[in-house]
């Protein structure tokens, strides 16, 4: 096989959050008494974390009120993860296929770990995954490379036998700076910015991940 280890980004590649998200965000803007946004518009401010999406959802005008937003986004969130959060459809069974043939299958978020676990765990595909890193796992976050070099270092697996499965630009920046394939995906938040990146190659179906682990040729 060519590929020995996938690391998946979580929000829009593996699940389809955007909705929950949406609304921990407008129960933020709903307390302070400013205009709820809509689902679109709150789906292009994920990818960086919590944190930068309460940010991005309050707007410069109200910064001052971040630390107070953040803390009412996740303590709704936290209790409203799997409200409508679900596997996009095929994931579960490209999970199960991949770990069937003895691939290493990881997961890297901008989330929390706790959080992350929480929601893979609901949606009953936890166990597959050898690890789950989130955004308070390490020291840094995507798009620095620590936690793919992390997760790396678990197996020992050499870079050129590790992809990268992800939908937004920090997924591929992540893994172009550490030196890694990257294989985008369609149905997530952000493919039209993947391909104006030249991002390749980009999978319309989870199960292309397994053509692409056996066949080898990204390009």
């Amino acid at each position: 096989m060519r590929y020995g280890h996938i690391v998946f980004d979580l929000d829009g590649t593996l699940i389809d959050s955007r909705a929950d998200l949406a609304q921990a965000v407008n129960h933020v803007l709903h307390t302070f008494r400013l205009p709820e946004l809509s689902l679109d518009t709150v789906t292009g401010y994920i990818g960086e974390g919590a944190r930068r999406l309460v940010q991005r959802a309050l707007g410069t005008d109200h910064e001052n009120r971040l630390e107070d937003g953040l803390k009412l986004f996740m303590e709704y969130y936290a209790a409203h993860l799997l409200d409508h959060t679900q596997l996009y459809p095929g994931i579960a069974a490209t999970l199960r296929e991949l770990a069937q043939r003895g691939v290493v299958l990881s997961v890297l978020s901008n989330k929390p770990e706790a959080m992350s676990q929480a929601i893979l765990g609901g949606l009953g595909v936890l166990s597959v995954f050898r690890a789950v890193l989130g955004g308070d796992s390490l020291p840094e976050r995507k798009p620095e490379p620590t936690g793919l070099e992390h997760l790396r270092s678990l197996t020992g697996t050499p870079l050129e036998k590790m992809l990268v499965v992800g939908d937004s630009l920090i997924d591929l920046y992540t893994a172009r700076a550490a030196g890694i394939d990257f294989c985008g995906v369609a149905w997530g938040f952000g493919a039209e910015g993947l391909r104006a990146a030249g991002a390749q190659p980009i999978i319309d179906e989870p199960a292309e991940l397994l053509a692409i682990v056996e066949g080898g040729k990204l390009h």
